[in-house]
């Protein structure tokens, strides 16, 4: 993949401007730009104003590259509309976020632009990977198809396959039903181990894994975490604890405030179970969206 740059940009200074800018003028509705054909927003328009909302808080669902051009730019036009048809033809898996530098000059400058094309990839609120200039359609799809199954795996957002019986999940199903975990979770080791990209084992596996987690922790992991409030461990525990017994938000509220208070590894390791427990959630559920917009906003 392109050179990596976590922490290269100060995306904290990026989002305040672009709260600024939101705050003073009305953003225009999301994705309202997006060329047709563009299959749920694939490919947006952003503005300082729609940074937040369009880039940031979507990168907590979908890695989001950021295309930075203007129109005088002779190598933008051969890049762009190969940026364009390959987001399009990702169906979701990511999307593609256009900067016109020279309408957002403030925004180019915080993400330290220096030429143009500039491309920047950003997950879950940090910038991953980069490239600058015009490259050839098979790079520009190496990219993408890299920075896709680095993040997500390849998953599609709200995408609904077609469910087709796997007999191998039997013996998973029957261990759950006889409430032993352990046997689940091998068996759903077992079929990654076959098929590392099986569409329901590896959420299972979350799922059987945060089980098991919670029945280890008991209710005393509660206490044991607000005696020591800025453990991590401590804190993961009890967290995975209300997760297993139902308690969503109180999980989701108890990682959050650990993340405001914390910095540096602490922090990060606060950040990466949370988002573990987003995943065992799952994206569908609305409790996640709102703890996710939380995350961005403890984040930066």
């Amino acid at each position: 993949m392109a050179a990596a740059m976590a922490g290269a940009v100060d995306l904290a200074a990026v989002k305040a401007r672009s709260e600024a800018a939101a705050r003073a003028q009305a953003a225009p509705p999301p994705s309202a730009a997006a060329p047709a054909g563009a299959p749920g927003g694939a490919v947006v328009d952003v503005t300082e104003a729609t940074f937040q909302a369009e880039v940031l808080d979507r990168s907590f669902q979908v890695p989001v590259v950021l295309d930075l051009w203007a129109e005088w730019c002779g190598p933008c036009k051969q890049l762009s509309p190969v940026l364009e048809a390959l987001a399009v033809e990702g169906g979701g898996s990511w999307v593609l976020a256009k900067v016109d530098v020279e309408a957002n000059p403030a925004l180019a400058q915080g993400l330290r632009v220096q030429g143009i094309p500039a491309v920047k990839a950003v997950w879950q609120g940090q910038l991953v990977a980069e490239f600058t200039g015009a490259i050839p359609e098979e790079q520009a799809r190496q990219f993408v198809t890299e920075l896709v199954q680095a993040t997500t795996g390849g998953a599609v957002p709200g995408g609904a396959p077609e469910e087709v019986e796997d007999p191998r999940l039997d013996a998973a199903e029957a261990a759950l039903e006889r409430g032993d975990l352990a046997a689940a979770e091998a068996a759903y080791q077992a079929i990654l181990a076959e098929d590392p990209d099986h569409p329901d084992a590896a959420l299972a596996l979350r799922q059987v894994q945060l089980f098991r987690r919670a029945e280890e922790a008991g209710p005393d992991a509660l206490a044991a975490a607000d005696a020591a409030p800025d453990d991590v461990a401590a804190q993961a525990r009890a967290a995975d604890f209300l997760l297993g017994t139902g308690n969503i938000e109180a999980a989701f509220d108890r990682l959050l405030d650990l993340v405001r208070r914390t910095a540096g590894e602490e922090r990060n390791q606060a950040r990466q179970h949370l988002v573990e427990l987003f995943a065992v959630v799952g994206d569908q559920d609305p409790r996640v969206a709102t703890a996710r917009r939380q995350l961005t906003a403890a984040l930066f």
